[in-house]
């Protein structure tokens, strides 16, 4: 069954405060800069009355940028119903591209935007590294699989192509 998908509102703040708490996702450090993802719009995904995912998104000119996507529940198609949902928004505001920031161990990440069409834009080596020093030291120093946790990864996907002139 699809999730229910819903805009963000203040009705939801516990829930979603609660939820992105739950994934060490309230603060959002990328690019030098730690963001704090109940700032920005988010789309809930709901199942049986329950809170099954949260994308958060900030839209900034042509740019939409996927700040947190996170499912209870991997393989359910929770996050696919988010990003797509956020493709729609970043489409409705006329951005020519969205995209996000990962880690290097996240290959569980690097799996699903791939799948969906997201390219990899840029790398930014010990760009963690520097995150927990200066900004979020509970970022852990491995991750998936064991993966030592150090730098950036910038996805995107481009919703028009830049003219060439």
């Amino acid at each position: 069954m699809d999730p229910e998908l819903s805009l963000g509102g203040p009705e939801d703040r516990q829930a979603l405060e609660d939820f992105l708490g739950e994934q060490n996702a309230l603060r959002v450090a990328r690019r030098g800069e730690l963001v704090d993802a109940l700032d920005h719009p988010a789309v809930l995904a709901w199942s049986d009355g329950r809170l099954a995912g949260v994308t958060t998104y900030i839209v900034d000119g042509d740019d939409c940028e996927v700040l947190t996507l996170h499912a209870a529940t991997r393989l359910a198609g929770t996050g696919t119903a988010l990003l797509d949902a956020v493709l729609g928004i970043a489409r409705g505001a006329g951005c020519a591209r969205l995209w996000l920031v990962t880690t290097n161990d996240n290959v569980e990440a690097l799996r699903f935007y791939q799948r969906r069409g997201f390219r990899l834009a840029a790398l930014r080596p010990g760009a963690v590294d520097a995150s927990r020093a200066a900004l979020k030291p509970g970022i852990p120093p491995s991750g998936f699989f064991g993966i030592p946790i150090r730098d950036e990864l910038e996805l995107e996907f481009v919703l028009i192509e830049p003219t060439v002139g």
